[in-house]
């Protein structure tokens, strides 16, 4: 027996009730029910409904997982398998949890049955929003999705171009960072503008970061030149590889902090 709280009961209830008065008109005016096929594409967050004769794209978030072999669900944001990078919106509902003292919101993986999964996706499109939700199923899995806007076929094409490989994280969004950088050495961490994971970007910006060293060469010619991107040796990486170098030298600046 699964035991929820009162106060969760309700608020799980209310957007459920939400979501079933606006998923009908998502579905007719988009006909998601009559195609025959999905397809959906973790590396662009994209997802593909087609058939013989149509065709239809989705940008998406996704809001988590449910086992049909254990019968658990697991929250995208906990999901280190996955490379997309908008499951760290699901984050706002982990904070809202917290807020309410919902453990189903904050915990990363619990037992549930046959509606959690729907149950989850309602909360999450109460929260975070978006235009409608959808779910696939494999043999022993379902995905949930919330979506957040049409595309188009040539937007798609554009969005995975701009995607590198990665030996370790696959097809993800690319990164730019000085030589001096990484996970294993504690060298400071500049941006060319404050990022966090999972955000959007705008068309011409890119993740861009240097050391301290680099900084200072940076400030002393007062921006860069020929000589300071020298330095630098700018390389190509993952997003995933970006954020790890950030965290780890953040971490460092912090432990500094509280042992001072």
């Amino acid at each position: 027996m699964i035991f929820r709280p009162l106060k969760y009961e309700k608020y799980a209830q209310k957007a459920v009730d939400k979501l079933q008065e606006r998923q009908p008109a998502f579905r007719a005016k988009f006909d998601t029910e009559n195609y025959a096929s999905w397809f959906y594409n973790q590396s662009s967050e994209t997802l593909r409904l087609y058939s013989d004769d149509k065709e239809i794209y989705f940008r998406y978030i996704p809001v988590g997982t449910f086992s049909l072999n254990t019968n658990t669900w697991m929250w995208a944001w906990a999901n280190e398998d996955s490379v997309e990078t908008r499951k760290f919106r699901t984050l706002k509902v982990k904070e809202f949890g917290e807020k309410k003292n919902y453990e189903n919101l904050t915990n990363a993986h619990f037992n549930g049955d046959k509606y959690t999964g729907w149950e989850s996706t309602a909360i999450a499109f109460d929260i975070i929003g978006g235009i409608g939700t959808y779910r696939v199923i494999t043999e022993r899995l379902e995905k949930y999705f919330l979506l957040t806007e049409q595309i188009k076929k040539e937007e798609v094409e554009k969005i995975e171009s701009a995607l590198i490989e990665c030996s370790a994280h696959g097809k993800i969004r690319k990164a730019f960072i000085c030589q001096h950088l990484n996970t294993e050495t504690k060298t400071g961490f500049e941006e060319a503008f404050e990022t966090y994971r999972g955000m959007e970007l705008d068309e011409d910006d890119d993740l861009q970061a240097w050391c301290s060293e680099c900084e200072k060469k940076r400030l002393k010619t007062d921006g860069w030149n020929d000589a300071s991107m020298e330095f630098a040796q700018i390389k190509l990486v993952c997003e995933r590889c970006y954020f790890e170098i950030k965290e780890s030298n953040l971490d460092a600046k912090n432990t500094k902090h509280n042992n001072a």
